[in-house]
């Protein structure tokens, strides 16, 4: 299993793209950076896009990406996510009024896009890999994905999350965690209230991992927050050192085989 982080921040800067992961070339996750990070023929692999939640940054590209799959290659492309961010994203990112609704076009009967809801703690078979939605505590729904590979390799993302996460590690058994970390720690308490993570609220969450399945994944930090990128780096660093795992941030661009 390759995973390719097509964007690891929260904001879209020359250099940096909005949070997007790719696996084996095939299968993307979220969507904020998609079209801004692939070339036409590496959008024409993606067979299916599972979307955490409906915020702008991790659906943006939905759009764009159905565009280029209707228009340059006339291809259908299904969009799998929980109820909630699908009637959010069909009312709101698909309903025409700005764009084209990809959802009627080309035609009603064969639309660019294919709306699959995924309901919380079912395991579907999508794009030849066994995906397990947990939801996350965020400030709005969220789903975390599971996704392992016909040969058993394994992998979790969280999305946007912050304290609480712990309850979904009874589920899950990854072998890279892939998680958010968006402002240093001196602004924890806000972070904690709006449904986000810096380090030391990450730290607590692996610790109980740890304790409850007996190891630590590698893990992979994204979503992180620009302006504080070094402070965060430094921080992450820390918790590396303390908690004697292999944690890091994640760029644009990084590949990780498993």
């Amino acid at each position: 299993m390759e995973i390719r982080i097509l964007g690891a921040h929260q904001l879209e800067l020359k250099g940096t793209r909005l949070t997007s992961l790719l696996i084996d070339g095939i299968l993307a996750i979220d969507a904020g950076g998609v079209t801004s990070a692939l070339s036409l023929p590496e959008q024409k692999k993606i067979k299916a896009v599972l979307l955490t939640h409906h915020h702008f940054d991790h659906t943006r590209d939905l759009v764009t990406l159905a565009a280029n799959a209707a228009y340059y290659w006339q291809g259908q492309l299904a969009v799998y996510a929980l109820p909630y961010t699908l009637d959010i994203v069909t009312n709101y990112l698909l309903d025409g009024k700005i764009y084209t609704n990809f959802l009627e076009y080309p035609s009603k009967e064969k639309p660019t896009l294919l709306l699959e809801a995924i309901e919380p703690y079912s395991r579907k078979t999508i794009a030849g890999y066994n995906v397990l939605a947990v939801p996350v505590k965020h400030s709005v729904p969220t789903a975390g994905y599971q996704i392992v590979s016909p040969d058993g390799k394994s992998l979790f993302y969280t999305s946007d999350t912050t304290v609480g996460i712990s309850d979904c590690w009874q589920h899950i058994f990854p072998q890279l965690l892939i998680v958010e970390v968006i402002g240093p720690n001196k602004y924890g308490d806000w972070l904690r209230k709006a449904g986000h993570m810096c380090a030391e609220l990450l730290k607590e969450e692996l610790m109980q991992f740890c304790q409850l399945k007996g190891y630590l994944p590698r893990v992979i930090v994204i979503h992180i927050g620009n302006l504080f990128e070094q402070e965060i780096k430094e921080e992450v660093a820390q918790v590396a050192q303390e908690l004697e795992a292999d944690i890091s941030l994640g760029y644009e661009d990084m590949k990780i085989t498993l």
